[in-house]
């Protein structure tokens, strides 16, 4: 098992190998980072796997690849971690946003239980910021200079399917604190409730779970910043879904009623004959619940797919099309 050996890690974590979980180069494009994704998600989704355990850990392990490589500076971070990351001759850097959130006021943090791995949670996770001052708390010796200050919050990411939006959830999360001047850990278990219709970047507040306060201060508070998790059948715009819709070209031309994917099952929807690429079909309250109890719409929207490949059949009946249509596209643009 390989780990990886950095600076400001307090355990070893694996080291996670984004390009192969994707099954793709390292030099790869970002649409074809994109495909892959959505080839392998649809596969792995926990919707349709028969191993709805395995499957969901799998799909978390998509995510996470997609999350860093579709991503221009994690993924050029991930990269040049890539390089070095197991020499121990590698120079500290200053402390940022990483899976231990270190600060001046003592404790590190590790998080289990996000959605996301170790390595990610090390790299690219969490974080301590001070949002709170200083404030006098009685007198100390002939200047009455002592004085308190609030504990630092701490910010981490937390992976949230749609379905949590759509329906909410309540999740358990492990948090371990390592004092890093003893090197003693305390571990804590904690209760997340994520709300019906959270949305991408929103931070979930625990209360009195950061950093420990200075002279008797409260503690900070704990906040886990939501990252929706890319579904393969949705992209997502506020409360709208929006959904890549592959037509033939004879159900473009001819029409066709079609089943297609929401959130809560599937929908039929009919397309009219002479549907044309890039027309939006919408499919009102099929969303993600928005302010007001009222929900977004889903978006169909239709791109029409040439057949790779004709038999000497087909490639007939297309000539015999051709020859007896009047249709130009020239003419008509």
């Amino acid at each position: 098992m390989i780990r990886a050996n950095h600076p400001e890690a307090t355990v070893p974590v694996e080291f996670k190998d984004y390009y192969d979980v994707l099954g793709v180069p390292r030099n790869a494009s970002g649409e074809a980072i994109k495909k892959s994704f959505r080839k392998l998600a649809r596969q792995h989704h926990p919707d349709v796997a028969k191993d709805k355990k395995g499957a969901e850990e799998k799909f978390k392990e998509l995510n996470e690849a997609n999350e860093v490589l579709s991503d221009p500076e994690k993924r050029q971070k991930y990269d040049e971690l890539g390089v070095d990351w197991n020499h121990p001759e590698r120079p500290a850097e200053p402390a940022q946003r990483g899976g231990s959130g270190g600060s001046e006021q003592g404790s590190e943090f590790h998080f289990g239980g996000t959605g996301f791995s170790d390595f990610f949670e090390q790299f690219f996770g969490s974080s301590s910021r001070t949002d709170g001052g200083f404030r006098r708390r009685g007198t100390n010796g002939a200047d009455g200079a002592a004085f308190a200050q609030r504990g630092e919050d701490v910010e981490g990411d937390i992976l949230v399917t749609l379905d949590e939006v759509l329906h909410g959830a309540t999740r358990t999360i492990q948090l371990q604190r390592t004092d890093p001047r003893t090197g003693q850990s305390t571990a804590q278990t904690l209760r997340v409730k994520i709300p019906v219709g959270v949305r991408e970047g929103q931070r979930i507040r625990l209360t009195g779970n950061g950093h420990e306060g200075i002279g008797g201060a409260e503690a900070g508070h704990l906040f886990l910043r939501v990252i929706l998790a890319k579904h393969p059948e949705f992209r997502v715009r506020g409360a709208n879904l929006y959904h890549d819709l592959d037509l033939s070209p004879w159900e473009a031309v001819l029409g066709a009623t079609i089943q297609i994917p929401t959130l809560d099952g599937r929908a039929s929807l009919k397309v009219p004959p002479g549907t044309i690429a890039g027309r939006e079909f919408r499919l009102r309250g099929k969303g993600l619940p928005s302010a007001g109890g009222t929900h977004g719409d889903l978006h169909a929207v239709m791109h029409i797919q040439i057949p790779p490949q004709l038999s000497a059949e087909e490639k007939v009946l297309w000539e015999q099309l051709a020859a007896g249509s009047t249709f130009n596209p020239r003419e008509n643009s």
